[in-house]
């Protein structure tokens, strides 16, 4: 039996037993956006009741973040042969659509598995202690959003990075480059960087107003 041509680029990357995608793009985006939309609504009502606005919109930033990190991201580093799947797995179809963007991952480039490894295990866990830091006024809040968000750019470069020292020649088309490599990535470069400058000036204000109190205790 012939096997079925991938359509992902470069057209002679060796993708042994690939399965088409059953679903159709609409389908799948309407599937991913209708699960965050239900995550962000769960975690602006039920734990965010009491905090203000910008509060909320960080713990469902990190909410969702962390989801993403740990099912998606999850599901790709530790399912090595997701192209061929035959049985309509969701996940497993969200990768197969996504590699029209960049098919290193259809590939198992060995930087794009140790970028999302370490996001998957590490950040994703700690966005979900994040949204419970936020919750309970914990004092490790900043730092922790910091770290991750430090971590999420540290992420980003090196994806970009290593594509463009490859040749930036893993996209299907312009539009995939664009709405998949560049917008759905976009993301987490720029909220990434403004909670890190928030963070970082939220702890800056806490040691000064820390040094001013011994100040004026010694003085006392």
């Amino acid at each position: 039996m012939e096997e079925a041509a991938h359509p992902y680029v470069p057209k002679d990357l060796k993708l042994p037993g690939y399965v088409p995608i059953s679903m159709s793009m609409s389908s799948i985006l309407s599937v991913y956006l209708a699960s965050s939309l239900f995550v962000v609504t769960l975690v602006w009502f039920l734990f965010g009741r009491k905090k203000g606005k910008l509060e909320k919109l960080l713990m469902c930033w990190w909410a969702f973040s962390g989801l993403t990190h740990l099912v998606l991201e999850g599901y790709f580093v530790f399912s090595p042969e997701f192209f061929k799947d035959n049985t309509s797995c969701y996940l497993a179809q969200v990768w197969k659509e996504y590699s029209k963007g960049d098919s290193r991952y259809a590939g198992r480039d060995s930087a794009v598995i140790a970028v999302e490894g370490i996001t998957a295990v590490i950040e994703g866990p700690a966005s979900l202690l994040a949204v419970y830091a936020i919750a309970k006024g914990k004092t490790y809040s900043y730092v922790l959003q910091l770290a991750i968000s430090l971590g999420q750019l540290y992420g980003c470069l090196v994806y970009f990075i290593t594509a463009f020292l490859e040749g930036d020649n893993f996209a299907t088309s312009s539009f995939y480059y664009y709405s998949y490599y560049i917008g759905a990535n976009g993301w987490w470069v720029l909220i990434p960087l403004l909670i890190s400058y928030r963070c970082w000036n939220k702890i800056c204000e806490a040691a000064t107003n820390g040094v001013e109190t011994k100040m004026k205790k010694k003085i006392r």
